[in-house]
């Protein structure tokens, strides 16, 4: 008669819960089987749903955070671009200042950035500081800044782009070529 196998990991732990003489009833371990595949679906279920109520791992109920802060659901954006999105909006809340802006700036584009005020121009400068090239979600975060910013206030965005000094001697041809011509100053 060949022995039963327990699958389940919750299985597993409840059959080892049970006094030493049901170790070799295949039905006790059949039942702590289904019980707990049941378990692990259940935990698995509550984690998944768990996961919706913070912006960093939210999948499905990003639509629902997307409706409570009024942006426009795009599922054709991906899921990193809309995270992003969100979280900026919930940190573009409070005082216009640098540290807003900058807290706004970074939530999109996920490195350093700088923000410096021009008040004789009204206006101010955001640029670029760890990012090579133009932000894929540019126009998102623009959108952003045109909702969190006082209206006579002027914006630039800045960019770092890789200069020929920066590559020459440190980049491969192979290197070169796989890199996209949006990160090269001049490049399209």
């Amino acid at each position: 008669m060949a022995d039963f196998t327990i699958t389940s990991p919750r299985g597993a732990e409840l059959f080892s819960y049970l006094p030493a003489y049901y170790e070799s009833s295949r039905v006790i371990q059949a039942d702590m089987n289904a019980k707990g595949t049941e378990m692990d679906a259940l935990y698995t279920a509550l984690n998944e749903t768990l996961d919706q109520f913070f912006v960093r791992t939210a999948t499905w109920g990003l639509d629902r955070w997307e409706y409570e802060l009024g942006i426009e659901t795009d599922r054709t954006k991906p899921i990193e671009q809309r995270r992003s999105l969100v979280e900026s909006k919930l940190r573009g809340a409070g005082k216009f200042s640098g540290r807003l802006v900058k807290n706004v700036a970074e939530a999109y584009d996920g490195g350093k950035v700088d923000v410096s005020f021009q008040p004789a121009e009204w206006g101010f400068t955001i640029k670029f500081v760890d990012t090579i090239g133009i932000p894929s979600n540019l126009e998102d975060l623009k959108s952003v800044i045109e909702e969190v910013k006082p209206a006579h206030l002027a914006v630039k965005y800045e960019f770092s782009y890789l200069l020929i000094r920066d590559i020459e001697g440190v980049m491969t041809l192979d290197q070169m070529e796989n890199t996209p011509l949006s990160k090269f100053a001049g490049g399209a």
